[in-house]
């Protein structure tokens, strides 16, 4: 009877440590399918953030806006007119100032800024080839000098004498590339369509707007 007794608690025993080990093994699989779990998420997350951060990248960094070019002041150094001929002639200092709000430089092409009277040129000035950097303004200072003895028609030079003031435009084109990442390079073109006033009387600009 003692026998009978010893092998049942025995019996029991082995079921207890086989439902034990069999508790145990379900723990790991959960365990191992919950760090499974998270590794995924962590996984996603990472990708989301990735793609978030390539988006804003390519929006901001990798676009490549068109710089601006532009007259900056204008110091007015000699002035002449005649009302009775009409004519007049005006030497000057300024800037021609390239704009560029890019992640890279701004190479450009040699050109030409022409000034003009009612849509005739009364004078030109050279812009060298060089670059804009990365979000910065490159500033070339000129001498300009203008004269109204190449017009063919002068009808409205008298009366804007008379008046005092004589308006004036101009207008350029730079093409050159942006660079950016040292990798990429886009071809982009600036322009310039200035129209400033100049005041006879007192020698100076009234008005300069670019556009």
């Amino acid at each position: 009877m003692a026998e009978k007794i010893k092998q049942a608690l025995a019996s029991v025993k082995g079921f207890t440590r086989k439902d034990e080990e069999s508790a145990t093994l379900q723990t790991n699989e959960e365990l191992k399918r919950q760090k499974r779990i998270k590794l995924f998420t962590y996984i996603g997350i990472f990708i989301f953030f990735q793609i978030i951060v390539m988006t804003v990248f390519g929006l901001t960094v990798m676009k490549v806006k068109t710089p601006k070019v532009r007259l900056g002041e204008v110091s007015i150094t000699n002035l002449n007119a005649a009302t009775a001929t009409p004519s007049f002639d005006t030497t000057f200092n300024t800037q021609i100032r390239v704009k560029n709000t890019n992640w890279g430089p701004y190479k450009f092409d040699a050109s030409t800024v022409t000034f003009m009277y009612q849509g005739e040129p009364v004078g030109t000035v050279a812009v060298p080839k060089s670059k804009a950097g990365m979000r910065s303004t490159k500033k070339i200072n000129v001498v300009v000098s203008l004269n109204s003895n190449a017009l063919t028609s002068s009808s409205t030079l008298g009366s804007e004498l008379s008046s005092g003031v004589v308006t004036l435009t101009s207008q350029a084109k730079l093409t050159g590339k942006v660079e950016l990442m040292l990798i990429m390079k886009k071809k982009k073109s600036a322009t310039m369509d200035c129209t400033m006033a100049i005041d006879l009387y007192t020698k100076t600009v009234q008005s300069l707007q670019c556009k």
